[in-house]
Formats: C-alpha cells, sequence, structure tokens
C-alpha cells in the first residue's frame, strides 16, 4: 500500500554494516541487544510515543552495499541528544507499507526483507524503516510494519 510520510525526527543508536556475507543480520541483533540491554528507550528524550523504529539509510548504493542502521524513537527535536546516541532528521517521502505476516518476530522481519529484495519495488534508496508498536511486542506472535522509500 503507498502511502506518504511526513518528516521527523528520531534519536537512537546506530551502526554501519552490509548485507555481504549475512554480516547485517549479526550486525543488527547486536545493535538489538544493546538497545535492551544499555534500557535506551528510557534513555530517549522528548518521544512522541512508545514505538520503536528501525531505519535504514545513508545507503551507499543499494541494499548490497553498506548503509546505516539506526534504532531509537521518533522525538519532538532534536536539542538534547544523549551521549552515545544520534539524532537523526528523516526526510520523509513515497512509501510502499508492507506488513509481516504474525509469527515469530526473528522470523517474519527478516522473511519480509528477503520478500523485498527480490521484489520489483521501485525502490529510491533515501530510508527505510520498521516499525513496532503493540502488535510488535510479542516475540513469539508479532506483526510488523516495513516502509520502503520508492520512486
Amino acid at each position: 500500500m503507498e502511502t506518504n510520510i511526513k518528516e521527523f525526527n528520531i534519536i537512537g543508536i546506530t551502526f554501519r554494516t552490509t548485507n555481504e556475507n549475512e554480516q547485517a543480520a549479526k550486525d543488527i541483533l547486536e545493535l538489538w541487544g544493546k538497545f535492551f540491554s544499555e534500557n535506551i528507550l528510557d534513555r530517549i528524550p522528548n518521544k512522541i510515543d512508545g514505538n520503536v523504529y528501525c531505519l535504514y539509510t545513508d545507503y551507499e548504493k543499494d541494499f548490497t552495499k553498506p548503509y546505516n542502521v539506526v534504532i531509537g524513537c521518533k522525538v519532538e527535536n532534536l536539542n538534547s541528544i544523549p551521549d552515545g546516541m544520534i539524532g537523526k532528521s528523516f526526510k520523509g517521502g513515497k512509501y510502499e507499507k508492507l506488513t509481516t505476516k504474525k509469527g515469530k518476530l526473528s522470523e517474519v522481519v527478516i522473511a519480509k526483507w528477503m520478500e523485498i529484495w527480490s521484489s520489483e519495488l521501485q525502490r529510491s534508496y533515501t530510508a527505510d524503516f520498521e516499525l513496532y508498536t503493540e502488535k510488535s511486542q510479542n516475540p513469539e506472535d508479532a506483526e510488523v510494519d516495513v516502509f520502503i522509500a520508492v520512486k
């Protein structure tokens, strides 16, 4: 389903990775581990809501080349960024909204990305993101919305 996303700000933690040799799977899992073990969610100031975003941005070219991952929350502004975190302005734009099947969180998200990587979507590679809401909280029965920037 195509949708327009408005500009927003996010504060969180980041890492640069690549999908080569399945490196991203390992790096992103470690970043999520850090997000929870260091209680990042509670340390983010000026949160708009309790939703968590996993943003993919600063693509070197496409999904086969390096890109940045940011896990964090939408915030009112970037005036106060805690040490060890980054603030990012997300430009918004035209997006394709895709929703995972309900199931085990670790499986449904990667399955959706595999589907996206082999799809005919005309991706713009500006920034893509996963949105974790109330329906994503049970790791054994989760559903996640994935937003892909399209041309």
